[in-house]
């Protein structure tokens, strides 16, 4: 759960990504819309479920601004390595932004609404639930509708990035991701930086709500001396002398009389 300073804290960081990345009037428009429905935005969960991740009030701005966060060092890695360079910081930071908008639902409906089957809030963990007035659609499909019909426009990279965002755990992203031939693999890294982005982000808020409950507090031992396995105690001279007795290979036995 986030504190209310948080969750302004990350708002502030989301609009503040926004002037630094996105340039000219389609950063204006960008802002002007998630403006428009901040309310909305700001206590939005970024899942339905605790099992997935975020799933809390202010659990969505907190991914996205994860995923830009690692989308742009995840990007330096690839160009360390020998990336083509095939897409601009602008590209990726609005990709990373807009990736999971689709949950936001449309103008008059959000995607998440309260779980009111109690049952399935203390058995199936679902604080949320799926708000049926809204009519089917992917997330990454709403997403680019939303940008469309609010006059923000993408470029083919970006849009190649928030449709595959999920990489190989979608389906239909297999026509994208899994070509067998040079002409048919993707022209562009951005899909990948993109997925890996947001794949550690939600790792990570995963392992920081359940793997406390699973495995529990980690164990710490930073005073005590790290045991060498491959050294007998020299004190232990009786279990040393009892070992070497056993060994049929006389040469291997000179050879630990000296260790």
């Amino acid at each position: 759960m986030l504190t209310p300073e948080q969750i302004k804290s990350n708002w502030d960081k989301f609009l503040n990504t926004i002037d630094t990345y996105i340039s000219g009037e389609r950063g204006e428009k960008l802002k002007q819309f998630y403006l428009k429905y901040e309310e909305r935005f700001v206590m939005m969960p970024a899942s339905h479920k605790s099992q997935y991740h975020n799933c809390f009030p202010g659990g969505y701005i907190d991914h996205v601004n994860r995923v830009v966060d690692a989308a742009l060092k995840i990007d330096a890695v690839w160009r360390e390595f020998g990336m083509v360079d095939t897409y601009t910081t602008e590209e990726l930071v609005f990709s990373a932004l807009n990736h999971d908008l689709g949950k936001f639902g449309d103008e008059q409906n959000a995607s998440y609404i309260e779980q009111t089957d109690q049952w399935r809030r203390d058995k199936l963990n679902e604080t949320y639930m799926f708000n049926d007035r809204l009519e089917y659609m992917t997330v990454p499909d709403r997403g680019l509708y939303l940008l469309m019909t609010n006059g923000i426009e993408y470029t083919k990279n970006e849009l190649l990035a928030i449709r595959t965002h999920d990489g190989l755990y979608e389906e239909s992203n297999k026509a994208y991701l899994m070509g067998f031939t040079p002409e048919t693999k993707p022209r562009t890294s951005i899909m990948y930086v993109v997925h890996q982005a947001d794949l550690l982000a939600a790792r990570i808020e995963f392992e920081k709500e359940w793997l406390p409950k699973l495995i529990g507090p980690r164990q710490s031992t930073p005073n005590q001396p790290k045991k060498d396995n491959f050294k007998l105690n020299k004190n232990n001279s009786a279990v040393k002398q009892k070992a070497l007795k056993t060994m049929v290979n006389p040469a291997l036995a000179d050879i630990m009389k000296n260790i």
